[in-house]
């Protein structure tokens, strides 16, 4: 659309002009992009892996950003050139137009977001209060669109017109359809309400979920759903917890770690709240196994997909191998049910115990090794906190697992 519109016009006004229009046409595909990404359209989260998403959509995020600043700035200075004024009242002339306006304050509004997604202000906000950051989004993206719609790359064509505004009218859809009508869809059919809340460990509870026709989900062990609980300062917000075993008997099973107020709260859920649940999403489940020996490496609360799949991934005596890293053996959730599994199924499980920074390493390439001797052979399954995730992998990957056999999901709340 750009090269079919650019002008030959090589004055600094010109270039500047050029400059603008592309990278506003980038910056306003890419907000596009972004909400499509964390749409939760099923076949995306199943195929990519909902972590993956959210890195894309984080990395993805700053370019958008970067871009918008670029746009602003170029425009600014093509108009400034064009018009022989000073920037600052070339700035408030293009203030002056609505839809520069309405532009201006969804790009502050989509820079404000990025910032809480800061990694350094990202760990002093409350998760609620980042999610209702994030709402500003939508806000942002409108803003922009009804400039993009008044702008002359759009607007010099009708097919343009009608193309861009479809694009964005498709994913207005998926995002209403997967976020809204979905979610309230299978409340309504499956009537989930709470049944039990039991202490698992220091600061870990298990929630069990009971509804009707649960079947029908197609929940496999290792996905997720994103959880919302009906009551007083629980119900602003949707989590995800993995199943921390299959579902059966029209019962699913969710172990949490408080690591913030609303997984503090959950504590004290009570029999018959309701739960809207959506989901399943997540790609960690057998479908991604291509040997016949699987290693299923948990750190932490991360043991709660890994449990799931230590009790159904199909295997003989032997096949599967479960290492726990905890920092002590009171921190080991689901202990007992984990060595049941194993004697069950004649698994091998081991626990790595010690603070982290200790002089041994359980994870290093060597421990491994020592542990399970045909490393290189299996599959691995992998999850826990983004630190341990990280150093694990790269340990794999030296002890000769490749990399693409290696399959993890970070949780990071």
């Amino acid at each position: 659309m750009w090269a079919a519109q650019v002008q030959g016009d090589f004055r600094v006004a010109g270039v500047f002009a050029g400059g603008a229009h592309l990278t506003g046409l980038l910056a306003g595909y890419g907000v596009l992009v972004m909400l499509a990404l964390m749409a939760r359209v099923p076949a995306i989260e199943h195929g990519v892996g909902a972590d993956r998403l959210a890195r894309l959509h984080a990395l993805g995020g700053r370019y958008v950003l970067s871009l918008c600043a670029a746009h602003a700035l170029l425009a600014l200075y093509a108009y400034a050139a064009h018009t022989d004024t000073g920037l600052p009242r070339a700035a408030l002339d293009l203030l002056g137009y609505p839809g520069l306006a309405a532009a201006t304050v969804g790009t502050v509004l989509l820079a404000a977001v990025g910032a809480t997604s800061a990694r350094a202000l990202r760990r002093r906000l409350a998760h609620e209060t980042w999610r209702a950051a994030h709402l500003l989004t939508y806000l942002g993206a409108a803003l922009a669109f009804a400039h993009q719609l008044a702008g002359p790359d759009i607007a010099g064509s009708v097919l343009s017109v009608w193309l861009w505004a479809l694009a964005h009218a498709t994913v207005a859809v998926l995002l209403l359809w997967y976020r809204l009508v979905v979610p309230v869809r299978q409340a309504l059919r499956h009537s989930l309400r709470v049944t039990e809340v039991r202490d698992e460990g220091p600061g870990v509870v298990s929630v069990v979920v009971q509804g009707i026709g649960l079947d029908q989900l197609r929940a496999e062990p290792g996905q997720f759903f994103r959880w919302r609980f009906l009551r007083r300062r629980l119900w602003r917000t949707a989590l995800p917890f993995s199943l921390s075993a299959p579902v059966r008997d029209d019962t699913m099973r969710i172990t949490v770690k408080a690591a913030g107020d609303h997984t503090r709260r959950m504590r004290r859920l009570r029999p018959g709240t309701r739960v809207l649940a959506t989901g399943p999403f997540g790609a960690l489940t057998a479908h991604r196994r291509t040997r016949r020996k699987v290693l299923l490496l948990a750190g932490g609360v991360g043991i709660t997909p890994m449990r799931a799949l230590f009790e159904t991934l199909p295997g003989a005596p032997g096949d599967l191998t479960l290492l726990y890293r905890a920092t002590s053996a009171e921190h080991l959730v689901l202990r007992e049910e984990l060595e049941a599994i194993a004697a069950r199924r004649g698994a091998g499980l081991h626990y790595l115990l010690g603070a982290s920074g200790a002089a041994f390493d359980p994870i290093s390439p060597q421990a491994l090794r020592d542990l399970v001797p045909d490393l290189a052979d299996h599959d691995v399954y992998l999850c826990g906190p983004p630190g341990m995730s990280a150093a694990a992998t790269a340990a794999l990957v030296r002890a000769g697992v490749p990399a693409q056999r290696v399959h993890a999901e970070n949780f990071a709340f």
